[in-house]
């Protein structure tokens, strides 16, 4: 896996974590299309995919690993093959019912072979996440980390779009104009398509990636450490993290920071797609694809890469505060909506709803900058890469707790978008606090471009 050691960014930024958000939609989002599609109930359905999310709950109990043996190049390359391989084993062990079957549901005793190879796939796609975070903080300096942060979430984000969006309408395609409506084959082989991109992403990585001196196994050559030396590594990551500085604010701040985002981004799309009596804007699913789908990346991209620029000129320091207040946008953007109702049929209506949905994602894009790079921030030092997994989970646990609450606070505020949206604006609060209490201890040359 020889490869140069200086690299241009561009390279291999937009690849890696296009790559990184594919798998993730695919097996938590898009595989509760395909199973519906073939005939499970969507009980089991959202069951089964339930659980195939654990892998990304429970990543930082092998973090670690990723660590203390080999480099973060070699396991970045080495899961990108194992989801590719795990991808065409799924493919080709779908049960595949022919259209009479369709609504009796999958043969069961085939599906468990599938399952198992879905669970593997899900272990490497998250595994594959902690060492391509890990291998970003290792291969640019922190100005750069800073430059390309709002690129490398844009284009998470753009897998997301393409594999919620794209990959169904694939699906949709090959059954309807392919294979003369058959549901099964048409998702066989969009699926074989995804794997097929994998193989090609890992070969353009394995020639591709550069390899950074400082890429190496924590604690020196791993095919010289005992048993002992790797678990006593092991167990030191964890001790290392919550021995940290300030570790009891930086909790809170990645509990906290996203407090107002996760729950809007629960109920914005059913707000979206709700009756206009209900207080929502009416619009059709194919009208909300629309504006999510592509006014949405506008604003976030633009907001991604205005962020990234602002932290790489000026530091995190200096940019945490425009970025947090700028968060609260989003929820200005549906109180503006929520209140005026614009009718969507309309030019002015129109209008005023993709301004919105575009000023919301770019505040999303510019705000969560400030989060990204807190997050390597905190994670820096000699387990970076089995730290930043840490930080990643209580970024999860801030996004998951208040999202799950979300549709009972909108019932229990008389069931009113309104209401619910004003409190989502009440919650900044929480964000701007944890963002005062986090500031003054960040290095203001943390992210900053070097003067000569």
């Amino acid at each position: 896996m020889s490869t140069a050691t200086k690299r241009s960014p561009w390279a291999w930024i937009p690849t890696l974590y296009f790559a990184q958000g594919i798998p993730f939609i695919f097996i938590n989002m898009v595989t509760m299309v395909l199973f519906t599609q073939l005939g499970m109930s969507e009980a089991d359905a959202t069951l089964y995919t339930g659980w195939l999310y654990l892998p990304w709950v429970i990543k930082p109990f092998w973090g670690p690993i990723v660590d203390i043996i080999r480099t973060k190049r070699w396991w970045t390359v080495t899961m990108q093959i194992c989801i590719a391989v795990g991808l065409a084993a799924v493919a080709f062990t779908l049960p595949l019912p022919n259209a009479e079957q369709i609504n009796q549901g999958m043969p069961l005793d085939a599906f468990k072979v599938c399952l198992f190879f879905y669970f593997l796939t899900a272990f490497s796609s998250a595994t594959h996440d902690i060492a391509s975070d890990g291998f970003y903080m290792i291969a640019l300096d922190t100005n750069q980390q800073s430059m390309f942060v709002g690129i490398r979430s844009t284009f998470y984000r753009c897998a997301s779009v393409f594999g919620q969006g794209g990959l169904v309408m694939i699906a949709g395609l090959l059954e309807s104009d392919v294979f003369g409506g058959d549901k099964a084959l048409a998702w066989k082989w969009t699926v074989i398509g995804c794997a097929v991109f994998f193989g090609i992403v890992s070969l353009w990585h394995l020639f591709i990636l550069p390899a950074p001196a400082a890429d190496r196994a924590v604690g020196g050559d791993s095919a010289k450490k005992s048993v002992g030396d790797i678990l006593k590594e092991f167990a030191g990551s964890f001790v290392t993290f919550f021995k940290k500085k300030h570790v009891i604010l930086a909790m809170l701040f990645m509990l906290l920071y996203r407090l107002p985002e996760a729950q809007v981004v629960k109920l914005c799309q059913p707000f979206l797609l709700a009756s206009r009596d209900a207080g929502g804007l009416g619009m059709t699913p194919t009208e909300v694809g629309f504006a999510y789908g592509t006014l949405a990346i506008i604003g976030l991209t633009i907001g991604g890469i205005i962020g990234g620029i602002c932290a790489a000129n000026g530091g995190l320091r200096k940019w945490i505060w425009p970025m947090a207040l700028a968060t609260s946008l989003n929820c200005v953007a549906y109180i503006v909506l929520s209140n005026i109702q614009p009718d969507y049929s309309t030019v002015a209506g129109k209008a005023i709803t993709f301004s919105c949905i575009i000023l919301e994602q770019f505040a999303y894009g510019f705000g969560f900058t400030a989060f990204m790079l807190f997050m390597m921030y905190f994670a820096d030092g000699p387990y970076k890469t089995s730290h930043y997994a840490i930080c990643t989970a209580f970024m999860a646990l801030g996004m998951m707790l208040p999202g799950m609450a979300a549709g009972w606070i909108k019932e229990f505020l008389d069931n009113s978008y309104i209401n619910f949206f004003y409190w989502v604006l009440v919650c900044n609060f929480a964000t701007w606090g944890v963002t005062a209490l986090v500031r003054k201890h960040i290095d203001p040359k943390y992210g900053a471009k070097e003067k000569k």
